[in-house]
């Protein structure tokens, strides 16, 4: 498992469209990936995981990925959110 703290870009955060886009990402991938914001922990593959976090932006949050493409997936998920819109 590998595990990188990330400050949120995205203009609108993970909210809506963004987090859609980013579970969409996180399904690319066959590791187990969990977003861990306020305490709380979301399954990143989960859109109501994701709402529920309630992600603004410049919000920092932890990203864990576990699995056979750990690598490949935490590079792909931290390009997303650091992206600025």
């Amino acid at each position: 498992m590998i595990q990188k703290e990330v400050k949120i870009q995205l203009k609108s955060g993970l909210q809506a469209r963004p987090a859609a886009l980013f579970v969409q990402e996180a399904n690319r991938y066959r590791s187990e990936v969990n977003l861990i914001s306020n305490e709380k922990t979301a399954n990143a593959k989960s859109i109501m995981g994701i709402m529920s976090l309630a992600i603004g932006h410049g919000e920092t949050i932890q990203l864990q990925v576990s699995g056979p493409d750990e690598e490949e997936a935490m590079q792909a998920l931290v390009t997303f959110v650091q992206k600025e819109d």
